[in-house]
């Protein structure tokens, strides 16, 4: 489905056109100014984004709102986007988390704040486009791209180990990408296109298929991040201000989920099949291992991050155990693969959501205390009980609590791995045990008891602004959680097709 206007390009450069401007208005003394346009210009594109959803034709797998242009006529490189089942969610996701990102820092940032606005919004646009681009040296231009914004918002508005963070971040992640571009290249030659859904259809042998295969491995495992590549997101996020480990968590980590889908599976499904057991191992041990690392964090944030390894084990789990599934001779159709796979995207935006609560809920503590060390704090639920229910809420959403996304995702992929591998299921499973053992061992340290110091004991609660930001992302994690289906029909179509189109391609 083409486009009748633009809808993907006022979406994706709205924000960085909105960015440029809030940049160039500068600090000239009128900070609220500066805050109350990018909060203007995120809440714009998130409505943009919304017409996507309410325009999306669920019936077919088809690319919509498909824009397509010349760009580099010597490579045929063209300007040209288009989501499906499987782009689309994570475009909202990514418009709706920006919203928050700049209302939990208006008052929070006072220093380069238009700078600091700036960031977040043309970093939000790089993402739009990551998600939305069928030109894989678009695609590449925007995965690349967004590593600056994102460097800049460690390195300027972070903690006192910043420059180590950033440089660490920057090195895994730009590592990883330069196999990736060599792989992208050497199929233009092979297939004479740069497009993505032409690489989809482009032959390949299974040497060629498993070299480009460890190449995406390499780049989108940094991404997600899973296990053994996974150090530099607690560093990122320690350092990071809290509107950075937001968005880290919530989105970029995802993006790494989607270059699975978008090139993994369909591009080299052979190799897929063939090394399925290699993702699959990484996969678990991240849910078992960094689940029990998680439980002797003494740090907050440290915390929180290496949940999100742990979690985000269950997406690459879910992609991933499709091949097994089919290869089980007691599964004739192919409902659990779809189960898997839509379990791994529910896990994505369900993380999002839970995440991004999380964060931000470490960082009002931060404000008040300038402390993440879980030892500073005790009793908190006693001068703060507003945002200690809160906090008790997110957590439990975190552990896997029926009625909330964190157990709707985790829920379809465990059931769906029962399909491939009993063991598998069974792994996977530990994470409802170890998830609750550290996320509420913090909450009882942190909320629960007696008021442990003088700086607890005058902790002020939440503010209005405060309160909406964990409203809406508390409505966000029960809609998600009691009503999943808005968001599992959009993707129905896109996953079922991507399946067969794998199923086909395998040799």
């Amino acid at each position: 489905m083409n486009a009748d206007w633009p809808l993907l390009s006022l979406t994706l450069w709205t924000p960085i056109i909105g960015g440029l401007t809030v940049l160039f208005t500068g600090d000239k003394g009128d900070t609220l100014g500066v805050r109350r346009l990018a909060l203007v210009v995120s809440v714009i594109t998130f409505l943009l984004s919304l017409g996507l959803y309410t325009g999306f034709d669920t019936t077919t797998a088809e690319m919509q709102f498909v824009e397509k242009y010349a760009w580099i006529d010597a490579f045929k490189i063209h300007y040209h986007l288009g989501v499906d089942g499987i782009s689309m969610p994570l475009i909202i996701l990514t418009t709706f988390t920006t919203i928050l990102v700049v209302i939990a820092g208006w008052e929070v940032i006072q220093k380069k704040v238009s700078q600091y606005f700036a960031a977040f919004l043309i970093m939000e646009g790089l993402m739009i486009g990551v998600f939305s681009a069928l030109d894989s040296i678009f695609f590449y231009v925007f995965w690349e791209g967004m590593l600056i914004p994102m460097f800049i918002i460690i390195g300027i508005w972070g903690g006192e180990r910043r420059v180590y963070a950033t440089i660490k971040f920057f090195i895994y992640t730009f590592i990883g990408s330069v196999l990736m571009l060599v792989s992208l290249i050497y199929m233009y030659y092979q297939g004479d296109s740069f497009s993505i859904l032409d690489m989809h259809v482009l032959k390949l042998g299974l040497t060629e298929q498993t070299l480009i295969f460890l190449a995406f491995l390499l780049a989108f495992a940094v991404k997600v991040p899973m296990w053994p590549v996974h150090t530099w997101l607690p560093d990122a996020h320690v350092e990071a201000p809290t509107g950075g480990s937001v968005i880290l968590a919530a989105i970029m980590l995802k993006i790494g989920g989607y270059g699975f889908l978008r090139f993994s599976l369909p591009i080299t499904p052979d190799a897929s099949q063939a090394l399925d057991w290699l993702v699959i191992l990484m996969s678990l041990v991240a849910v078992v291992y960094i689940g029990f690392v998680a439980l002797v964090q003494r740090d907050m944030k440290k915390l929180v991050a290496y949940s999100s390894i742990a979690h985000m084990g269950f997406v690459t789990l879910g992609i991933f155990v499709v091949f097994q599934i089919w290869s089980n001779p007691a599964n004739a159709s192919q409902n659990g693969a779809a189960l898997a796979v839509e379990g791994a995207m529910i896990q994505m935006i369900s993380h999002g959501f839970i995440s991004g609560a999380l964060f931000l809920m470490i960082g009002v503590l931060y404000d008040r205390m300038h402390t993440r060390q879980i030892n500073d704090y005790g009793g908190v639920v006693n001068t703060m009980p507003i945002f200690a229910a809160f906090a008790v809420f997110f957590a439990m959403s975190n552990a896997g609590l029926p009625g909330t996304s964190g157990f709707v995702g985790e829920f379809m992929v465990i059931i769906a791995s029962f399909h491939a591998n009993f063991w598998y299921a069974l792994l996977a499973a530990t994470t409802l045990i170890l998830g609750a053992a550290y996320t509420l061992w913090m909450v009882k340290r942190v909320f629960y008891g007696e008021v442990a110091n003088e700086n607890v004991r005058v902790l002020q609660d939440l503010n209005s602004r405060e309160f909406v930001v964990m409203a809406t992302l508390a409505v966000a994690v029960l809609a998600l959680g009691l009503w999943p289906a808005p968001v599992v029909d959009v993707m129905h179509a896109s996953v079922d097709n991507l399946l067969k189109h794998v199923a086909i391609s395998k040799l």
